[in-house]
């Protein structure tokens, strides 16, 4: 019989606040070690923590945008464990009472179908210190500048079906916090990541599977990767007659596997209580409407205004609404060419070829939206032709020059003067005179040919549409 997979995502997301979520310390990235650790953060005796207000809000507008309930009282708790980057011997959290409840999100996959997930819950929690082990040959360091940080951790129904389905959702996640501003989505800093719960069952079978979770997964690859060998590794155990151990895993990116770090733990391990130090939460309707208020346009929305605005068809539209950087570049050049359909093609194609080339983020993109604007108005106006376009676009990606002072130092300029066009043709005409036989014979294709003779001799640069024209009329 076969199997179906069961996958749920807890996803965690660093709120972009500019300080801790009970302390004052920073939330920068990149200090020296324990620099950003105040004595709330290395919780020595008699601090007292202090909720962080923005959090709040921040939490607020993922519930909103995910039509989730919106707890008018929620309650910090205290998850108790030890471990070396934990000072307090608890982590602050929430656990009966989350800020954040059974909301949903829309899901579209790339071809076209979608689904709905649902989300558990979203609780406001802090992240715990960092354990080094490479920098010292017998020792752990720790650092505890990451202590504090404010997380909202967001928490799936187990309404996925494979490892692609699981991306597909965190990429919605992913776009859904950055265009809410409420996190800058950095995979490699750890600001966002996840643990993969994953089991599996017959088809047909409606009980869940013992399942693994899989920790600390801090890129799409490795998430399709690691579930799909977990996938495969508990297949191939009940098929052989064992039985799965609840247990929590670690994905090693080298070799492509999960292995076993301890055994999962239940909820009543942690001992949780309500922390004493914190009074609930209590949210008045009308704080709720001012933070409704103020979110942005999201990516479903705006994906419907490129495709009705703009005249994209939805695929492009989806590709260019994933994330904000992408949408503003967008606009920005429309804005600058007035040329939507072009614009878009370019940044889908020859801009997403050299970022994903040079591993570049698109707002740190050498290519101002400005520049990429002449570079297609030069296209429309006949300056120079779409390939000589790509030439100057590379030249442009390398800081050579702006556009036109490129096409005018490299003499890319199109040749577009009718009687130099004829000319050209009727060199070509004359020095092919086998295959022009041939063509008014019936061998049409050979156009084709005339066309990349001409442009052979001109190096690209003459205006193919005329060429086309000329070549059709002595022909």
């Amino acid at each position: 019989m076969a199997w179906e997979a069961v996958v749920g995502l807890e996803i965690h997301a660093q709120l972009a606040t500019r300080s801790k979520i009970f302390s004052g310390a920073s939330t920068a990235v990149g200090a020296e070690p324990n620099r950003q650790a105040c004595a709330i953060d290395l919780g020595l005796p008699g601090v007292l923590p202090v909720l962080n207000e923005v959090v709040l809000r921040m939490a607020v507008m993922f519930g909103l945008a995910t039509n989730a309930t919106i707890a008018p009282c929620s309650i910090f708790a205290r998850k108790n464990y030890f471990y070396p980057d934990l000072p307090k011997g608890y982590q602050i959290s929430q656990y009966e009472s989350p800020i954040v409840e059974h909301g949903e999100l829309e899901v579209e996959f790339d071809d076209g179908s979608t689904k709905c997930i649902g989300i558990t819950r979203a609780h406001l929690e802090e992240d715990a210190g960092k354990s080094v082990h490479d920098l010292f040959p017998s020792e752990t360091g720790v650092d505890l500048n990451r202590a504090g940080v404010p997380l909202l951790e967001i928490v799936s129904e187990p309404d996925m079906r494979s490892a692609a389905e699981a991306v597909a959702y965190m990429r919605t996640i992913h776009s859904l916090v950055r265009y809410l501003g409420i996190c800058d989505g950095n995979m490699e800093e750890g600001s966002f990541r996840c643990d993969a719960n994953v089991s599996v069952r017959r088809s047909g079978d409606s009980a869940l599977g013992i399942r693994a979770e899989i920790k600390n997964l801090n890129s799409f690859r490795f998430v399709e990767r690691a579930i799909e060998y977990e996938v495969a590794r508990q297949i191939e155990i009940l098929e052989s007659g064992g039985s799965i151990i609840q247990e929590t895993r670690q994905y090693d990116s080298v070799t492509g596997e999960t292995r076993a770090m301890r055994g999962k733990e239940e909820a009543n391990d942690y001992r949780y209580f309500p922390d004493p130090d914190l009074l609930p939460v209590e949210l008045q309707s009308d704080y709720i409407d001012r933070v409704r208020d103020g979110i942005p346009e999201l990516p479903a929305a705006k994906t419907q205004r490129f495709m009705s605005q703009y005249g994209l068809g939805r695929r492009d539209a989806r590709r260019l609404t994933l994330s904000p950087d992408t949408a503003d570049y967008y606009e920005a050049v429309v804005r600058a060419s007035g040329q939507p359909k072009l614009a878009a093609n370019w940044i889908t194609t020859d801009l997403a070829a050299a970022l994903n080339r040079d591993g570049l983020e698109i707002y740190r993109c050498p290519i101002e939206p400005t520049e990429l604007a002449a570079l297609i108005n030069c296209i429309i106006d006949g300056t120079i032709s779409g390939t000589m376009a790509k030439k100057v676009f590379a030249a442009v990606w390398r800081r050579e020059g702006d556009p036109i002072s490129i096409i005018e130092k490299q003499d890319l300029s199109q040749v577009s003067d009718p009687e130099t066009i004829d000319n050209l043709v009727d060199q070509v005409l004359a020095s092919h005179p086998a295959q022009v036989d041939q063509y008014r014979a019936g061998k049409t294709k050979l156009l084709g040919f005339f066309v990349g003779q001409v442009m052979k001799i001109t190096r690209g640069q003459a205006n193919p549409e005329m060429v086309n024209h000329a070549l059709h009329r002595k022909l």
